[in-house]
C-alpha cells in the first residue's frame, strides 16, 4: 500500500504553495512604499487642520482605519495569543501617541526639525539593536544624511514643538519594537486590527473635542481617505517588512523618509534639492542599503499562520 502511494506521488508530485506577493518582494521595497504613502498622507491630512485641528485629524484617521482593520482581518479572541495582549493594548497607546505628537510638532516647528528630532527615536533603536560595532556605521550616515537633508537648525523655533517632536521620537522607536512583537505573535494583520481601535479610544480624549465643531460629510469623507494613505497602507506595510527584517536594519531604513519626501517635492510641487539635500540622500541611500543587506530576519512562524506544537 505504502509503495502505490510513493509511486503515485513521484508521478504526481503535490504543487508547491505559492508565498502571497508580500513575501516574494524585497522586504525594504515594502518600507519604502509605507514610507511614501505615510509622505502622502500626512501632506494631505494637513488640509483637515483648520477644520478639526491637529489632535481631530489624528482621531479621524484612526477611527476610519480602526473601521478598515476590524472589516478586513475580523480578529477574534482565540486569534491572539494571552502572551501578546499587553503589546497590543501598549502598541495602540503608542501609536496615537505618535499619531497625535507628530501632527501637534509639524504644526509648530518646521518640517525640517520636526523630521530631524523624530528620526531619533528610530535611530535610536538602530544603535541599540547593533549587534556588532561595525553595525554602527550604518545609523550614524544616516544621521548625517538626514541633517543634511532637513537641517534641524533652520527654520522657527518653538519649545513645545520640540517638546512634540521628542515624544514623537520616542513613540517612533517603542512603535517599531511593539509592532515586530506583535508581527511575530499574531498572524497576518490580526494583531493591527486589534491596536488601531485602541490607539482610535486612546485619540479621542484630546480628539472629539477639537474635532465636534468642524465635523461635515466632507470631513468624514476625507478622513476614510486619508487613513488608507495613513495609518492602514503603511502600518500594514511596515508589520509584514518586520517580520522579516530586524529592528536595526528597519531603523535605519527609516532614514529614506526624508529623502522620499524630498524627491516628491522636486516632482510634485518643483522644488528643487541642493547640493547639500543630494548627498543627504545618497547617504541615507548608501545606509538603508547597507543596513539592509545585513539584516534580514526569519519570520516567526505563528505570524505566517503556522501552527507551532507546544513543547
Amino acid at each position: 500500500m505504502h509503495s502505490e502511494e510513493s509511486g503515485f506521488l513521484m508521478a504526481f508530485p503535490p504543487r508547491p504553495t505559492r508565498r502571497p506577493l508580500t513575501d516574494r518582494v524585497p522586504a525594504w521595497s515594502l518600507a519604502v512604499v509605507s514610507i511614501t504613502s505615510v509622505q502622502l498622507g500626512a501632506a494631505l491630512s494637513t488640509g483637515l487642520f483648520p477644520a478639526v485641528g491637529t489632535a481631530g485629524a489624528a482621531w479621524l484617521r484612526l477611527t476610519a482605519a480602526a473601521a478598515i482593520f476590524l472589516t478586513i482581518a475580523r480578529p477574534r479572541p482565540s486569534d491572539v495569543p494571552r502572551r501578546a495582549v499587553p503589546a497590543i493594548l501598549a502598541l495602540g497607546v503608542v501609536t496615537a501617541t505618535m499619531t497625535v505628537a507628530t501632527l501637534a510638532a509639524l504644526d509648530r516647528i518646521a518640517l525640517g526639525t520636526a523630521v530631524a528630532i523624530q528620526f531619533l527615536g528610530p535611530l535610536s533603536v538602530a544603535a541599540a539593536r547593533a549587534r556588532r560595532a561595525a553595525m554602527l556605521a550604518w545609523p550614524a550616515l544616516a544621521l548625517i544624511g538626514v541633517g543634511l537633508l532637513t537641517p534641524p537648525w533652520q527654520g522657527r523655533f518653538d519649545p513645545m514643538g520640540v517638546v512634540y517632536a521628542l515624544i514623537g521620537a520616542f513613540a517612533w522607536g517603542a512603535y517599531i519594537l511593539l509592532t515586530q512583537r506583535i508581527g511575530d505573535q499574531v498572524a497576518g494583520l490580526k494583531g493591527l486590527a486589534l491596536t488601531i481601535p485602541i490607539a482610535a479610544l486612546v485619540s479621542a480624549l484630546i480628539g472629539v473635542p477639537q474635532a465636534l465643531g468642524g465635523l461635515t460629510w466632507q470631513v468624514l469623507l476625507a478622513s476614510v481617505g486619508l487613513a488608507v494613505l495613513l495609518p492602514v497602507l503603511p502600518f500594514s506595510l511596515e508589520m509584514l517588512a518586520l517580520r522579516r527584517l530586524t529592528a536595526h536594519a528597519f531603523g535605519t531604513l527609516m532614514a529614506l523618509e526624508p529623502a522620499i519626501a524630498m524627491v516628491v517635492g522636486a516632482v510634485v510641487l518643483h522644488q528643487v534639492p541642493g547640493p547639500g539635500q543630494l548627498l543627504g540622500i545618497a547617504l541615507v541611500v548608501t545606509a538603508g542599503v547597507g543596513a539592509e543587506r545585513g539584516g534580514h530576519r526569519v519570520p516567526d512562524p505563528e505570524s505566517l499562520g503556522i501552527p507551532v506544537p507546544e513543547a
